[in-house]
Order: C-alpha cells, then structure tokens, then sequence
C-alpha cells in the first residue's frame, strides 16, 4: 500500500496524479484535511479505483495511529502540511502545529506499526541560510522565517525517526509551480489576474510585489518525479536538493506572463505586497540529486506558464 498524505493539496494531487496514472495495481490511500471539499462530498473521487480516499485529521494522535494501523503502508509521501512562507509569520502556530506535531505523529504510529516503510518527508529551500550562490545540501541550516524553521524541525524528525522501523529520506523543495497552485503564490496569483482581466472581473491592472527577487521555478510535475526517485533510489537521512539551479527575477517571469494575455495589462506595484523579509535571491545547486539519483527537470518553465494560464482560464471560464 501506497499512503499520500495531502493528497488533496498542491503537490500531493500531482503526485496522485502520477502515481495514479501507471500502471502498477498496487493500492494507494489518498489522505485529506477533515471537511475539505472532498471530504464533504463523502470522499467521491474521479481517480482510479485503486485510490481510497480518507478524512485523517493529521493533529489528532490518535486518528493518525488508527489510520495507520488500518493501511499498513510499505510507502508514505508526506505531502500534508502548511506550505506558505508569508502566512507562517502572522499565523506561526498552526504552521509548526501541521508541519512538525502531525510528522511526529505519522513517524510515532509508523514506529508503532512495525513496519520496514519508507517515507519521503518533502523539507524546503526556507532551511538554509539566505545566500546570492547556489545553495549545496552542506549549506549552513539557519532558517530566515518561522516556515523554514518547522521545515528544519520536520527534517530532524526525519532524521530520528530513521533506525525505528523507518527509512524516511528528505527532499529539499525549491520553488516548484504549476496549475492548481494556491494563488497566493506569485506565478499562480499573477496568471489568475490576468484571467480575471480576459473575463472582464477586474481590470486590466496586475498588482505586484517585489519583482526583483530572483527565483528558480521548477514544474510541479517535475517536483514530484523527484520525490518518487528520491524514496525509490535515495539514501536514507540523506538530503537532496530538488532544484533546477536557475533562478529568473520575478519580473521576468511577469512579463512571459504578460506576453500570453489577450488583452494589454498594466502594471502597479502595491506597498502592501513588499515584504521586508523577503530573500534577495533563492537557488540551489542540484549535483547531488542529479549524480546520485539521475533526476533533473524536464519541463520547460514556457509550457508550465501556459499551463498555470490555461488552468485559471479553466476555472474562471474564459
């Protein structure tokens, strides 16, 4: 059995989406947040009947333990858990709460459970100290924000937890986009403006932050391929990078955006969206994973913006 936990969200839909998508007939279980859409629907689901989806509160020990005990899993994606860096600073406690409590409580009842599971803990980009170079998996831990701090803390759970009846490898995540991404996320929030200028809901004004951050951005889809090599093939508590080793200035990636539109859009910068704690630059150096696992990107960043735009064209019927 195959478990994803957040298997609803972002990366963890993705992630069903692929794993769901071969060919194999081993079994997954797909877990989710209590009363999200899914759930409120009674668990009804388009994917395939391999897929069983269940409501598993990630904060309840309990919940967790039985659920694990019931799936007996021989794999677990940890894919649950709060992802945004910005609302970790105004909303701390249900961040560490997500991130690092309800790991513990997955590794406690793996543990618990007996099995020889493997479990890929999806770490983040946010754990290293800021730096303008490309960021090695050596690069000093020192968190710049209360995210990368619980993502530090999720890793060193890992890390534990590896002896006692886990092998739980790490991927570090850099900035991974792609459709069905939260908008509160730039690539996501700048294509859903425009989408929402084509439609005629808003005009035709896109409102920005800080456009000179540079960022690497990798596709989703590629991200994810990484987390199924890295468990399959990696080391475990050994880290590895997923990153593509460029970054490109946000403005950059406004403007391949604004190419796209079907109708001219302005631009206006709103103070309100500059954060004083924003990193300058954030990219990693992915020899390790690239040598030792044989993964790398393969999806141009031009299809996955066409993608992320046609994704909220979708949903706003454009």
């Amino acid at each position: 059995m195959i478990l994803v936990t957040g298997a609803g969200g972002f990366a963890g839909s993705h992630l069903l989406d692929a794993l769901a998508g071969d060919d194999a007939t081993e079994p997954i279980a797909a877990w989710e947040r209590p009363g999200s859409a899914r759930a409120r629907a009674g668990g009804q689901t388009k994917t395939p009947a391999r897929v069983r989806w269940e409501a598993v509160d990630m904060l309840d020990r309990d919940a967790v333990a039985a659920a694990i005990a019931r799936t007996r899993p021989s794999v677990v994606f940890h894919c649950a858990g709060a992802a945004h860096v910005g609302r970790a600073w105004d909303g701390g406690e249900s961040t560490f709460a997500i991130n690092v409590r309800g790991t513990q409580f997955l590794l406690d009842a793996l543990h618990q459970d007996g099995g020889a599971t493997r479990v890929l803990v999806p770490s983040s980009a946010m754990i290293y100290r800021p730096s303008p170079e490309p960021l090695r998996e050596d690069h000093a831990l020192v968190p710049p924000n209360p995210y990368g701090l619980s993502k530090l803390a999720q890793e060193m759970l890992a890390m534990r937890a590896n002896g006692r009846g886990v092998r739980a490898c790490v991927a570090r995540a850099f900035n991974h986009v792609g459709p069905r991404q939260d908008p509160s996320f730039v690539v996501s929030d700048f294509a859903r403006q425009i989408a929402r200028i084509e439609t005629g809901l808003a005009e035709a004004e896109i409102v920005v932050g800080n456009l000179k951050a540079r960022r690497e951005l990798t596709d989703v889809r590629d991200t994810v391929r990484a987390y199924r090599a890295v468990v399959e093939r990696g080391r475990p508590g050994r880290p590895y990078n997923v990153s593509s080793g460029v970054a490109l200035p946000i403005g950059e990636l406004l403007e391949r955006l604004q190419s796209r539109a079907r109708v001219a859009v302005r631009v206006r910068t709103d103070p309100a969206r500059l954060r004083p704690n924003d990193v300058p630059v954030l990219v990693g150096d992915s020899t390790r994973i690239r040598d030792e696992i044989g993964w790398e990107p393969v999806i141009p960043l031009d299809r996955t913006l066409d993608d992320v735009l046609e994704y909220w064209r979708s949903e706003l019927k454009v």
